[in-house]
């Protein structure tokens, strides 16, 4: 099973000026194509307009939340709501 659960092209607006990295578009899924058959969330990360050139992370359940929460914590640090 394999099953796209968001797609985000991030528009080059987005990109702030001055940084020396390449804008990037990320994708999140999730799968069980494993030798375990385990489901696991996959977090894909490349340069826009390189698809197949970027990084898959593999997460269990446990390292998805542990994303989940740092990323609420960001958002918090910079004055938004999680």
């Amino acid at each position: 099973m394999r099953r796209s659960i968001d797609v985000v092209q991030l528009d080059l607006s987005e990109h702030p000026e001055g940084l020396d990295d390449a804008p990037v578009a990320w994708t999140v899924s999730v799968s069980d194509d494993y030798d375990d058959a385990g489901p696991r969330v996959q977090l894909t990360v490349e340069p826009l307009g390189s698809p197949g050139e970027g990084l898959v992370a593999h997460l269990s359940a446990g390292n998805a939340r542990r994303l989940r929460t740092a990323l609420a914590d960001a958002l918090k640090e910079i004055g938004e709501q999680p």
